[in-house]
């Protein structure tokens, strides 16, 4: 990975998975900061996509152009292939239909990028032998205030993309910043994963 400063570092690497010129969308974009940074150092365009309205303001104030629609909804407003990767970064947990937004993403884009807590993580896996929910870095949240409907591991995201006909074209499994080569789906918290049709 190159440095890439001040982004957070499942952004730092995404940044790093993305070609100078690039068409992006961003889905769940918060602020816009990966879609600022690319635009500004890899002469990236694109758009983000926020429901959030402090969200949207940020993105304005960050010069990033910004659509302000639910995902759960589709992507109907976005022409097949109209771009060249399409990012869902650590909000994948939080939506109802996944198998559909994956799909979604191949169509208008022609890789997908996913970024997740790795519910498998070691940590969390003591938590709930210890008789609790997991609350970590990468699960902040209290069991009954989490915006996360849905919990998987590394192994499982793989199984899911190939049920939905997808390939893994790259993954990465983080811990505190740092690759995991070693048993990811035991010792990652974060799982990054890019991918496309077969």
């Amino acid at each position: 990975m190159s440095q890439v400063e001040n982004l957070r570092p499942d952004l730092q690497y995404i940044a790093d998975w993305i070609p100078p010129q690039s068409r992006v969308l961003d889905l769940g974009c918060g602020d816009g900061e990966l879609l600022a940074w690319l635009a500004a150092k890899k002469e990236v365009s694109g758009y983000g996509v926020e429901i959030d309205v402090n969200g949207v303001v940020a993105c304005v104030a960050n010069g990033v152009n910004v659509i302000q629609s639910d995902m759960e909804s589709g992507l109907s407003t976005f022409e097949d292939h109209s771009f060249d990767y399409v990012v869902l970064s650590l909000t994948i947990q939080a939506m109802h239909n996944i198998e559909g937004i994956l799909q979604e993403m191949v169509r208008v884009g022609k890789t997908g990028i996913v970024t997740f807590p790795n519910f498998g993580f070691w940590e969390n896996r003591w938590q709930i032998l210890m008789g609790r929910m997991p609350v970590s870095e990468t699960i902040p949240f209290e069991w009954y205030n989490t915006p996360n409907i849905h919990f998987c591991t590394v192994n499982d995201f793989a199984k899911l993309l190939h049920k939905s006909g997808l390939k893994i074209d790259h993954q990465l499994v983080l811990n505190q910043g740092e690759k995991v080569e070693f048993l990811p789906n035991l010792l990652g918290s974060l799982a990054l994963v890019r991918f496309n049709k077969v």
